[in-house]
């Protein structure tokens, strides 16, 4: 599907952005940065507005995502947006009764572990992702010429939620259902799959010039498990967004990131992807030599080291950025997301500093 005449990556707005160059596997200068979770817990502004809203409601308040998503733009002069959501959502806007529990992460009230629990789970309407539109749309009116990144959860992360209850460090019930149940598992993992696509589909559509799927715990599995009860509901999800292209046939950039993912980079690749988001474990270096060098990268400033003297971060960041120099594209970020006690000046700082040693 050809994106309309008026979508950013068509009208000149961020075609030739920095951003969405890189993701196209071009070396810019400066490289540009952005970082995930830049929206949120680190800024005392996103506290204030958010003091009396659940996190969830706030995601689907065009009004308050408007603001957060551009926070950080305004604050730190990153070269991408994030949208403001949760992989979770597209889990409440089907009917779940889902929360994000302070200092926990997603609660599901009633966990899928049953054939009958699986088929009692509604549909994602398109009028349900209307709020999701809304809040795209006047985002990038007011983005202009910084892109917008839209995401979304891949099917096993997604499940793993849904399937436990909540954040799991051994996710027994996953396992027990891929071992006892793997036509169920499948199951779920494709409604996942559907519901999500058609979440970040919605994304794009309305005006995000990339996309990022987080498969956070994809890292849990074994090489072989992954392959097995993963790699294939996740290429579902990114078959059914592969046709997204602007004017001139080119696809919008697809990013895949995980953690502790070194050892499945490939067979995450595999699945659809055009750019690997590298996690703070692993060497960009190593990552862009398995590659060939043919792969544009997104990563991996260790976000420990924000909390360092900043002489510190600095020679950590030059390094990272060095290791970088042979992938065809490189798009700063950290390796995981932006702790929640970040100082945010150190965030200002780190993307001024990367744009003048790579300028």
């Amino acid at each position: 599907m050809q994106l309309e005449a008026t979508h950013p990556l068509n009208d000149g707005r961020t075609r030739s952005s920095n951003l969405v160059r890189s993701l196209r596997g071009e070396r810019t200068s400066p490289l540009p940065v952005w970082f995930m979770r830049q929206a949120g817990r680190s800024l005392p502004e996103y506290r204030e507005i958010r003091a009396n809203v659940s996190m969830l409601d706030s995601c689907l308040t065009p009004d308050l995502v408007v603001e957060i998503t551009m926070q950080p733009v305004r604050r730190h002069g990153v070269d991408a947006a994030i949208l403001f959501s949760d992989i979770v959502i597209p889990l409440r806007l089907a009917g779940l009764e889902v929360e994000i529990a302070s200092g926990i992460g997603p609660k599901i009230a009633n966990p899928i572990t049953t054939r009958l629990a699986f088929e009692e789970l509604g549909v994602l309407s398109e009028d349900a992702l209307e709020p999701i539109r809304t809040s795209v749309e006047r985002l990038v009116e007011q983005l202009g010429e910084t892109p917008l990144i839209g995401f979304g959860g891949a099917p096993f992360t997604l499940a793993s939620y849904l399937i436990e209850g909540g954040p799991s460090k051994d996710l027994p019930e996953s396992r027990r259902l891929m071992a006892e149940d793997p036509e169920l598992w499948s199951d779920i993992l494709s409604w996942c799959a559907k519901i999500t696509a058609q979440f970040i589909r919605a994304q794009v559509i309305s005006g995000a010039s990339a996309l990022q799927v987080f498969d956070s715990w994809a890292g849990k599995l074994s090489h072989d498990d992954y392959v097995t009860f993963a790699a294939p509901h996740t290429k579902t999800l990114f078959d059914e967004l592969k046709d997204l292209t602007d004017d001139s046939g080119i696809a919008v950039p697809r990013i895949h990131f995980g953690v502790g993912t070194k050892a499945i980079h490939k067979e995450m690749m595999a699945v659809g992807a055009t750019v690997l988001g590298v996690d703070y474990l692993t060497s960009l270096a190593e990552t862009a030599a398995e590659f060939d060098f043919q792969l544009p990268l997104q990563g991996n400033i260790n976000p420990d080291f924000l909390d360092k003297d900043f002489e510190e971060l600095k020679a950590h960041t030059k390094s990272m950025i060095d290791e970088g120099k042979k992938a065809p594209g490189h798009v700063v970020n950290l390796g995981h997301g932006v702790p929640k006690d970040t100082d945010p000046t150190v965030l200002t700082k780190l993307v001024e500093y990367v744009h003048q040693i790579t300028s």
